[in-house]
């Protein structure tokens, strides 16, 4: 009879060194922006000096403020932060209020 192994995280989010779903793109994103960054300025014919330290500053602004994102909001904080942004502060209503009641006539046609 053969045994399978049973995969155990099936339903968890992902996660990588402490961060969770959503900042795992901020974080690659932003890593593999810098290092795109960091090739132009060395083609263009920056100092390597000043390649190297933007380059290094950039990725531990990037995984100093990611993992700090991480810490304060949680796993779905991001996603709460955006639905907050879209969610209106009050409501405009130009309609007169008269609209807003129903008067029933008196006889009803038949």
């Amino acid at each position: 009879m053969s045994s399978y192994n049973i995969n155990k995280g099936i339903g968890r989010t992902v996660e990588f060194r402490g961060l969770k779903s959503q900042y795992l793109f901020i974080f690659t994103g932003g890593l593999l922006g810098i290092l795109i960054m960091v090739m132009i300025l060395y083609m263009v014919g920056v100092n390597s000096f000043v390649c190297l330290f933007l380059g290094a500053g950039g990725a531990l602004l990037i995984v100093g403020q990611t993992f700090s994102l991480n810490k304060k909001h949680g796993e779905h904080g991001l996603m709460k932060i955006s639905a907050q942004k879209r969610h209106p502060h009050y409501i405009i209503c130009r309609k007169r209020v008269r609209r807003y009641f129903k008067f029933k006539t008196k006889f009803r046609q038949l």
